[in-house]
């Protein structure tokens, strides 16, 4: 089947097999390989994209379901060489150790943000309930994520 998406700014057409997730579309097809596979179902929230102004686990979500989408990727966040507000407050707080989950927190906390710039520590660990991070306490996301919102890093 034909998909048509427009991925960080960019309209993209590609064939692919009707049973093709997006997740694997964007890493597979179009080489963006910010967005990981943590889970293959949803649970941890390592695949998290914008897709038409929402947080979505990319990893159950087919390809063909976002025919016509507009995508944003962890790569699609940093504009014109400067890292986006939320990225920078990641790094500035190390709100990661591996990273393995930071490009879908980043992608989640974005939209939490945008949804409520005003957030407190319990709105930020209840808006992240659906992304888990294997090796940290989740202090210095939280912390980060405070620190996006007050430098205006929502969408």
């Amino acid at each position: 089947m034909k998909v048509s998406v427009t991925v960080n700014g960019k309209l993209v057409e590609r064939e692919v097999e009707p049973r093709t997730l997006l997740v694997h579309f964007l890493r597979d097809h179009l080489g963006l390989t910010g967005t990981n596979i943590g889970c293959d179902t949803g649970q941890c929230g390592a695949c998290t994209i914008h897709m038409n102004g929402m947080a979505v686990k990319s990893c159950a979500t087919l390809a063909v379901q976002a025919d016509g989408a507009e995508i944003t990727t962890i790569e699609g966040l940093a504009q014109n060489g400067h890292l986006h507000p939320m990225q920078q407050a990641f790094w500035d707080n190390h709100g990661l150790q591996c990273g393995f989950c930071t490009p879908g927190m980043i992608m989640a906390a974005t939209k939490l943000v945008a949804n409520n710039p005003n957030l407190t520590e319990e709105d930020v660990r209840h808006g992240l309930e659906g992304n888990i991070c294997r090796c940290t306490g989740y202090e210095n996301i939280v912390r980060s994520v405070i620190a996006a919102a007050a430098a205006g890093g929502g969408d």
